[in-house]
């Protein structure tokens, strides 16, 4: 991507209130997937679902294979290399390749996709949905997002549908 391709795409969001409201939905759907997932583990726990190892297991070891793996890549940011001005705003330099947003709504999608299927499909909507916000905030590239999904998607059929 550059500079002028991030500004096409981001034009739509640079008024005030689209940018806010980008902002939001960003916030939201991170939130959405962050605050249901422990819900969802709670509700295996008290129900004393077998399933609930695998469910804890299975992101939480990806997580940090991932988290690992950028901070030895430690990609830069597009508004570090295009020298463009962001609508979601970070401060963090590096750690761009893949989106561990991205990648952890997928995992966690992909979770509630072994256990409910119908739950599974609308939180990976709300994955795609998060990865292009992530793309139009200016804060990851497209290849970011799109191995962030892609991993988190392997790291669930492996986890779930191969080893479980």
């Amino acid at each position: 991507m550059t500079a002028e391709q991030y500004r096409r795409i981001s034009a739509p969001f640079r008024g005030k209130r689209r940018a806010r409201a980008l902002r939001l939905v960003d916030r939201v759907l991170s939130a959405l997937c962050y605050v249901t997932y422990p819900v969802c583990l709670l509700l295996l726990a008290l129900g004393q679902d077998a399933r609930l190892r695998a469910a804890i297991a299975v992101p939480g070891v990806s997580f940090v294979v991932i988290s690992l793996f950028r901070r030895f890549y430690h990609a830069p940011r597009p508004y570090e290399l295009l020298d463009i001005e962001p609508v979601i705003y970070k401060e963090t330099a590096g750690k761009s390749f893949p989106s561990r947003h991205v990648f952890s709504a997928f995992v966690i999608a992909m979770t509630y996709l072994w256990l409910c299927p119908g739950l599974g499909i609308v939180f990976l909507m709300f994955g795609a949905a998060l990865a292009v916000c992530r793309v139009i905030g200016g804060v990851h590239f497209p290849r970011d997002v799109l191995a962030g999904a892609a991993m988190g998607v392997l790291s669930g059929v492996i986890g779930y549908w191969v080893i479980y």
